[in-house]
């Protein structure tokens, strides 16, 4: 069973049922039969905070991830946690809407929790790839180019 919970404590408007249902066909279309995630979004002030803590980055970003199992375990548990201002700022920058935008960084967010990296070109490529096909099976356009 996939089980995805939503925490957004900054009271954002979000269609919970669209991001919990992107989770969920990632999960399910990386092979995972059993996962406990959170999709948590923040705003600026604590995805910047949480960025200078776990990875020495001091500005906010778009998507961080928490994995708390391995990516091969019976059950997959994990956080993603986004940054709904820059999802905003980015979403504004290209002209869609800002629900595309957290589509993407969800999809994004459980493709890392799944075991992919972008820390290299190659592997950028591999997961820009996969955004795309987990973006046209939720019917959605190709907004993969974010320069992340």
């Amino acid at each position: 069973m996939i089980t995805v919970k939503v925490a957004n404590p900054y009271e954002q408007p979000l269609d919970f049922a669209a991001l919990k249902a992107a989770a969920k066909a990632v999960l399910e279309g990386e092979g995972v039969r059993a996962a406990k995630v959170g999709l948590a979004f923040v705003d600026n002030a604590h995805i910047h905070r949480l960025n200078k803590q776990f990875l020495d980055h001091d500005e906010p970003t778009d998507v961080l991830t928490f994995p708390y199992s391995d990516a091969k375990a019976k059950t997959l548990e994990g956080e993603v946690v986004i940054g709904y201002e820059v999802a905003a700022e980015y979403a504004a920058d290209r002209g869609h809407a800002v629900d595309r935008e957290l589509l993407l960084y969800v999809v994004h967010g459980c493709l890392h929790l799944c075991g992919y990296d972008d820390t290299t070109a190659k592997a950028a490529r591999q997961m820009r790839a996969k955004e795309r096909e987990y973006l046209a099976k939720l019917n959605l356009p190709d907004i993969t180019d974010r320069g992340a």
